[in-house]
């Protein structure tokens, strides 16, 4: 549970950076007139006030207060990894810079340009939820828009269509690039900007939070020299960034490895890339028909979508290849139910998949002040068995250390489905209830693994209550 008492509104938030915020130890609270009033724990008042009326180019009124106070203050309000970078800039005026640097530098992944009546709020998404930063008043808000769809090359003339483009940073050494996304709103042109990293160093699977025999029940399936491994969850899951992982693993330097993507999100030194561009024609079903005379060894398919790419899919896996892939399914197994209601046969899904995994993202509680307490009836969806042994649980609380978010990273949750001989029977009978199977076999679901988490005070209840529920 996030502490509210020392946030400050995003209007004032932003009239400072967080290098300043930290390196002076100052923060906004108030506006009046032309004075901007700043709290701060220094003791040299007019040694620091002189400094400030000249940084921030404006009247300033300071007010004391404690060294905890400003701690909490600093630390609801601000984050401090992008220092280095912000600070290259020298406070420059470039606005949009300042945005794009800060939220790559504490991890955001995506940042949303929102216009409404009489201002514009821009959003920031840390560990899967979005936080006010910013306000943009009203007026200036189509030149941000402008800025960012030059820089994207997007048509500036074109306001009532979406559009998509591509921005490339590059700043003090570091590469990344941004996909921008436009929307006719009611108000203006809504822009979504995700931040996708060309490192592909961090990516790696022995980290992503598979369990120890999850993670060899994973590396067997992807081993099979052809067939079809496919990754569900929602959008946001980390489906992607396990492709990815999973594909530093097989890149030996013996294989031919062709990837068709939408985004390239990582750089994979070895790996023959390709950008979707549906625009011209360049989508997952033609690709890869052009791939399998590319004499592959293996592919990986941004997502299948529709029965022509998930049928394209099969026929490179019957012909000797292994295809990689994700799709949008609730569970492990319901990746099987979605394939046939797409219209392919039941007898080569069989056939050709694998492996089906399914998987979600949780946050986890920050270790500094997680908060222990007892478990009651209430504490569970009324449709859960809760384990008898769980007494206890742990909840957010909101400190220093997790910016008052009770939450610190993230870690995610999986559940690995290798297709043996019973489910095969299963699939080309179309049995599509595999709980005795799950039971008898002793393979964890999202909801076991979940659970699992609880029980060691890895993640509270409130982030997996949806996958506790039986529906």
């Amino acid at each position: 549970m996030q502490n509210n008492s020392y946030k400050i509104a995003p209007h004032l938030q932003q009239r400072i950076s967080a290098d300043q915020a930290f390196h002076y130890r100052i923060v906004p609270v108030g506006i009046e007139g032309d004075t901007l009033r700043l709290k701060t724990d220094s003791e040299s008042l007019q040694e620091l006030l002189t400094e400030l009326n000249i940084v921030l180019n404006s009247h300033v009124l300071l007010e004391q207060c404690q060294t905890g106070e400003m701690q909490q203050y600093l630390t609801a309000n601000y984050r401090q990894h992008a220092k280095t970078e912000i600070s290259q800039l020298g406070y420059s005026k470039d606005f949009l810079k300042r945005i794009l640097l800060e939220a790559k530098g504490i991890g955001s992944s995506d940042i949303h340009f929102e216009p409404y009546e009489d201002r514009c709020r821009v959003r920031l998404r840390m560990d899967g939820k979005l936080l006010e930063y910013y306000t943009i008043p009203i007026k200036d808000y189509p030149t941000m828009v402008n800025k960012i769809k030059i820089r994207a090359n997007l048509d500036i003339a074109e306001k009532r269509l979406p559009q998509d483009g591509r921005i490339s940073v590059n700043s003090n050494g570091q590469d990344f690039d941004i996909r921008v996304s436009s929307l006719p709103t009611l108000h203006g042109e809504k822009l979504v900007l995700r931040i996708l990293s060309r490192d592909s160093a961090i990516v790696d699977l022995e980290e992503l939070g598979m369990t120890s025999e999850d993670l060899v029940r994973y590396k067997n399936g992807i081993k099979k020299p052809n067939g079809i491994v496919l990754i569900s969850g929602p959008t946001g899951s980390g489906k992607t960034t396990t492709l990815y992982a999973t594909l530093k693993i097989l890149n030996d330097g013996t294989s031919n490895i062709l990837t068709i993507e939408d985004p390239i999100e990582y750089t994979l030194e070895g790996i023959n890339q390709v950008q979707l561009k549906e625009n011209i024609g360049l989508d997952f079903a033609s690709s890869l028909r052009t791939f399998l005379r590319q004499d592959p060894d293996i592919i990986m398919v941004g997502e299948i979508r529709d029965v022509k790419t998930a049928n394209m899919a099969i026929r490179a896996a019957l012909t000797g290849h292994l295809v990689l892939s994700t799709i949008h399914t609730n569970s492990a197994w319901g990746t099987v139910s979605r394939l046939i209601d797409m219209g392919v046969p039941a007898f080569l899904i069989a056939n050709t998949l694998n492996m089906s995994i399914a998987q979600r993202l949780v946050r986890k509680l920050c270790s500094c002040c997680k908060k222990k307490i007892k478990v009651n009836k209430d504490t569970f969806p009324a449709d859960f068995s809760a384990p008898k042994n769980l007494k206890h649980h742990f909840v957010a609380k909101g400190c220093n250390d997790c910016y008052h978010t009770g939450y610190k990273g993230r870690k995610a949750i999986y559940e690995i489905l290798a297709i043996d001989k019973d489910l095969e029977i299963s699939i080309k009978e179309n049995k599509l209830q595999i709980d005795s199977y799950l039971n008898h076999n002793d393979i964890p679901t999202l909801k076991t693994n979940a659970i699992d988490l609880v029980e060691h005070g890895i993640t509270s209840i409130e982030e997996v209550y949806s996958l506790l529920s039986s529906r």
